[in-house]
């Protein structure tokens, strides 16, 4: 597939040169995500075990956006951006619990060292990853083992949220977006941001995404420094969903997308 970008903002992307790539679980299957530069842009799947469905991958043009001049010329000139939807609700759950009150680049480091510790490694060609803990391994962990990985914060979270997976992850799957932002606020410690962002990850809905959210925030203040932005969640949340009208999962997607590749990080690797 053909892209100008891969928003490859989850924690478990990982680079070879100018490769990035990922390990994902789709029900039985696992799959080894990629992007790599060349003369010809792409995003590609491979099949590493098992069987099941390709995982689905989005993208969004903004040449389509409607929207204020200033910052859809920007967008525009970033051009497409494909994103994978995480095929898996427990990685994607337990990615918005170690995101949850700490800067990006601290969740990614926990976030991996925590795959390295106690998920089950990938070989690809592109080099080795390694997957997130199942909820099984989670549950066995001792207390120790979250600790001697800066996780102490997260151990209560992360084991009440495999807990909740194990009982009504057949359940769940089976929900609409907005039904499971909801019900996943039933579990000890999963408040709006974390339910949110766990569904966008699964969707790509970004709609259902926390989008007045810090990053958003300082994202569109970047995007467009000239225009006065409020400074409180509330009101930036009124503001961009009347700037953002019926295109609110796009334009929130895309600022994200731009703001951590203009960031420097592993986040978003154009091509």
């Amino acid at each position: 597939m053909i892209v100008s970008s891969v928003m490859a903002d989850h924690p478990s992307w990982l680079s070879d040169g100018d490769v990035v790539y990922r390990a994902v679980r789709s029900g039985r299957s696992i799959w080894v995500l990629s992007g790599a530069q060349g003369s010809v842009r792409q995003a590609d799947a491979e099949l590493v075990s098992g069987v099941g469905d390709e995982p689905v991958v989005d993208v969004v043009d903004p040449a389509t956006l409607d929207g204020p001049g200033d910052m859809v010329e920007v967008l525009r000139a970033a051009g497409p951006v494909a994103r994978w939807r995480n095929p898996d609700l427990w990685d994607a759950l337990a990615t918005s619990i170690v995101r949850q009150v700490i800067r990006a680049g601290q969740a990614r480091r926990l976030y991996r060292a925590f795959c390295r510790a106690h998920g089950d490694e990938v070989t690809t060609r592109h080099g080795s990853t390694w997957l997130f803990p199942t909820p099984e391994v989670v549950l066995d962990l001792a207390d120790v083992e979250f600790e001697s990985l800066g996780l102490a914060f997260k151990r209560r979270p992360l084991k009440a949220a495999a807990e909740a997976v194990v009982e009504f992850g057949p359940k769940w799957a089976e929900l609409e977006p907005a039904a499971l932002v909801d019900e996943l606020q039933n579990v000890p410690r999963i408040g709006p941001w974390t339910a949110g962002a766990t569904v966008a990850d699964l969707t790509n809905d970004y709609a259902l995404y926390p989008y007045a959210d810090l990053a958003v925030r300082t994202w569109a203040k970047r995007l467009a420094p000239q225009r006065t932005w409020p400074d409180t969640e509330p009101e930036f949340a009124r503001l961009w969903s009347r700037l953002a009208g019926s295109r609110l999962s796009d334009w929130t997607s895309l600022t994200l997308a731009w703001g951590v590749r203009h960031a420097h990080t592993s986040g978003t690797v154009a091509f």
